[in-house]
């Protein structure tokens, strides 16, 4: 069997993992990183890319003060048992803005302030300002040819089938004729689009999660930190109570590859585990998965093997969720993948969401989290997965609804019998919804009241900072209600879907694994969705999984470089 030999191995190349390795190799460690698939940037790639880090130096020098204190607070108000976990939130707390200014003077890796952007709960110590963080976007054409080796967004991410765009440009884009400079920005964007698919497989103009993502493959690279593609993790190695490797199998062929000073499981959560989705999810098990497929509890399962423990008390639902819709790619009819309804439709006055009672069961504008949360407290009682958004016609014209722009005019290609249904009156869009009408056109009724007076007194719809940012704010009285009155009317199936794995391993404040006796694996780190989220299972705002990854994934490598012991 072949082996070979290094300080620091690696095990996933999402952005715990990348993070872990950029840290290890700028600490001094020759450092090595196997990915199971035949491309960097895991779950991260295709995210927003946002990460949330409370008290950071960007967002202070912009002008949005923080105090650690508050975000220790809200954090605390969010979650069921507070004493619990505490070493690991307080770490974050206090190195999170460090870390963040060590990877910017170190590496190629830095971040921009949100601005406005506010926490997901209005709890003691929320905040509207300052606390997410973007990744500066990233030019791909500097990576050349291995720019092929970062994972590309999903497809309904992309624009003309490989143009990237952020949140910003989204309203430029929809009203391009509105204004010279939008029009400018567009010109812009679809030009360097086009020069691009000249020599590239899709445009290289990177924000959100595939800029982070590059941006740490792009340091790598510039540190010469081997990542091996196509390598999958089969078992750790221990010798006594050390981890000393572990047996990769790498285009087929088994290798030993041994380490120094440790091994860091980021293999990206169980995501596509059927076992761990079982145990760790609600019932019954969701179907749809965010998650790239090759996350499949290979980390969690080894660790658990030589006697780790993972963290399934406490953590909630199990995972961080979004509601998806299904998308018929290329015109087949077949369903092609997932969008996730994050921010751009839900909170737009005009949407309700109905259980299969045709009633409401949340407040719409919540987060994409919490809007699930409720699907699965509505479903105990009433079927609600799939829950129904229900609009006009032209309120997917002007707002889009998943997958649909905003703009388009024939919503006619778009109809897909149980996932996407319109019709002239209410009732016979219940009825093709499958729905009860009575109750349907009685809930409708009932909304319209809440439009025309812009309260919201069953679920409080538009009452948060969060609602009124995702709202519109041209619409009176409330940025998040609107009647629904005019046919035809449609609806949107849509599902629960993870985002990320909530239970993981447990792990010390220095992301090393824990065994049954709560005491530390000699050699053996966890981060990334392999490590239990330190936030318990709640959703405090943008960039819950993200941020922990990279201050984790920093804190697994340093305490390798400084404390590990080489054999």
């Amino acid at each position: 069997m072949k082996q070979r030999e290094v300080d620091l191995l690696v095990i996933g190349a999402g952005a715990g993992g990348m993070s872990a390795a950029l840290a290890g190799a700028i600490l001094g460690m020759e450092v090595l990183v196997c990915e199971k698939s035949d491309q960097v940037g895991g779950t991260a790639a295709t995210s927003a890319g946002t990460i949330w880090i409370p008290e950071n130096r960007q967002s202070i020098e912009a002008g949005f003060p923080d105090t650690r204190a508050a975000a220790r607070n809200y954090m605390n108000a969010l979650i069921r048992e507070p004493e619990k976990g505490t070493d690991l939130r307080e770490t974050y707390l206090e190195e999170g803005p460090r870390i963040v200014d060590w990877f910017a003077e170190h590496s190629d890796v830095r971040w921009v302030p949100c601005g406005m952007h506010p926490d997901y709960k209005d709890e003691t110590g929320a905040a509207t300002t300052g606390r997410a963080l973007s990744p500066a976007e990233f030019d791909g054409r500097v990576l050349g040819d291995a720019f092929r080796d970062v994972r590309a967004p999903i497809p309904e991410f992309l624009v003309f089938g490989g143009m990237m765009v952020g949140k910003a440009d989204v309203p430029k884009l929809v009203g391009r004729f509105e204004s010279f400079g939008n029009f400018m920005h567009a010109v812009k964007l679809f030009l360097r689009f086009l020069t691009d698919r000249l020599r590239h497989p899709r445009g290289t103009r990177l924000v959100m999660g595939n800029a982070f993502v590059a941006r740490l493959y792009h340091s790598l690279r510039q540190k010469e930190v081997p990542v091996l593609f196509n390598s999958a993790l089969q078992e750790l190695v221990a010798e006594g109570r050390r981890v000393v490797g572990a047996h990769v199998n790498i285009n087929g062929q088994r290798e030993l590859i041994r380490a120094r000073k440790g091994v860091v499981l980021a293999t990206g959560g169980y995501a596509h585990h059927p076992e761990f989705r079982r145990t760790f999810m609600p019932q019954p098990t969701p179907v749809e998965s965010m998650a790239v497929p090759s996350n499949q509890g290979d980390g969690i399962a080894a660790a658990t093997r030589i006697g780790a423990i993972t963290a399934a008390e406490n953590h909630g639902s199990g995972a961080f969720w979004t509601p998806v819709s299904r998308t018929a790619l290329g015109g087949s009819g077949q369903w092609g993948g997932l969008f996730p309804h994050l921010s751009l439709d839900r909170a737009k006055p005009g949407l309700i969401a109905v259980n299969s009672a045709g009633k409401r069961f949340v407040n719409e504008a919540v987060s994409y989290h919490h809007f699930v949360e409720a699907m699965f407290e509505s479903h105990k009682t009433v079927p609600t997965i799939p829950a129904w958004l229900v609009c006009e016609a032209d309120f997917v014209r002007k707002y889009g609804l998943g997958v649909i722009h905003p703009g388009t005019t024939n919503l006619t290609p778009h109809l897909r019998e149980g996932e996407f249904v319109m019709a002239e009156s209410i009732g016979a869009l219940a009825r093709k919804m499958g729905v009860d009408a009575e109750g349907l056109v009685a809930t409708v009724q009932r909304h319209n009241l809440f439009a025309d007076t812009g309260i919201d007194t069953d679920f409080g719809k538009g009452t948060t900072e969060l609602n009124r940012f995702n709202g519109d704010p041209l619409h009176k009285p409330n940025p998040c209600i609107g009647a629904l009155r005019k046919g035809p009317f449609c609806a949107m199936a849509v599902r629960p879907a993870e985002i990320a794995c909530s239970t993981g391993l447990e792990t010390d404040s220095y992301a090393r694994v824990l065994d049954a006796e709560r005491a530390p694996i000699a050699g053996l780190y966890a981060c990334g969705n392999d490590l239990a989220s330190i936030m318990r299972g709640t959703y405090p705002g943008p960039g819950t999984t993200l941020g922990p990854a990279l201050v984790f994934g920093y804190r697994a490598a340093q305490h390798a470089a400084t404390e590990g012991v080489e054999r």
